[in-house]
């Protein structure tokens, strides 16, 4: 059976040199595509679209990945711009958004990778904290430290143990959207993770990176979903 194939979000830097170019160039990290493939998944990448294409794109792909990146725009879940609140990515909103909003009425496995995540919450309604200290030890690199599991949720199956994650936010869940609950926290309190508790729907968000670790627990399990899905329509 071939494996199941995960979309995952990319975006664009207006400037991007290689070579002797220096033009637009959509793209997304390594570790991305790289943690799909050794979690036993293939994958593509979903360069930004119209939002009406949204449900189009998807019904090309067994799951979807919503990767990390800038500030949800804080419009999106009506609250006023905090000063340290970055810069809109409009595009990349609006794509990600509508491509949760498919994702979700059709019951295909999430998963939200930091800013994915926080984009997730919105998607469902919830809103965010615009700025915390302590998930960012300085510009461009990861900081770690343990994220604890809430007993009896899809996260704590895959990983019942204190774990050490890498990290680089400086903006997290504030009230959960629609249905979501917090299955890991940070020592600080910071919601971690988040999922929906559904048994037929495997929808979850976490706000660390996991493509810069070695662990696919997690990953595993949404391709895992991915695979369960696609036999069950195939049948």
């Amino acid at each position: 059976m071939p494996r199941p194939l995960i979309g995952i979000t990319t975006y664009v830097e207006e400037s991007t040199r290689y070579g002797v170019w220096d033009v637009p160039t959509v793209l997304t990290p390594t570790g991305y595509h790289r943690l799909v493939q050794a979690a036993g998944g293939a994958a593509v990448l979903l360069p930004p679209d119209e939002p009406e294409s949204a449900a189009e794109v998807l019904s090309r792909v067994d799951g979807l990945v919503v990767a990390g990146g800038p500030d949800v725009d804080p419009a999106r879940y009506g609250a006023p711009r905090d000063p340290r609140t970055g810069a809109p990515a409009t595009e990349r909103d609006t794509w990600e958004l509508a491509l949760l909003g498919a994702a979700l009425e059709t019951g295909m496995p999430v998963l939200g990778i930091c800013r994915g995540m926080q984009a997730l919450n919105v998607a469902l309604g919830g809103t965010l904290i615009q700025h915390l200290d302590g998930h960012v030890e300085a510009p461009g690199v990861m900081s770690w430290h343990p994220v604890g599991p809430v007993a009896g949720t899809r996260y704590a199956a895959l990983v019942p143990e204190e774990a050490e994650v890498p990290t680089y936010h400086h903006q997290a869940v504030d009230r959960l959207g629609r249905g979501l609950i917090a299955s890991a926290y940070a020592a600080d309190g910071t919601v971690e993770a988040v999922e929906l508790p559904d048994p037929d729907r495997w929808v979850m968000g976490v706000q660390w990176h996991p493509e810069r670790d070695k662990d696919t627990r997690v990953m595993g399990a949404m391709v895992d979903a991915a695979a369960a899905r696609t036999a069950i329509a195939v049948t």
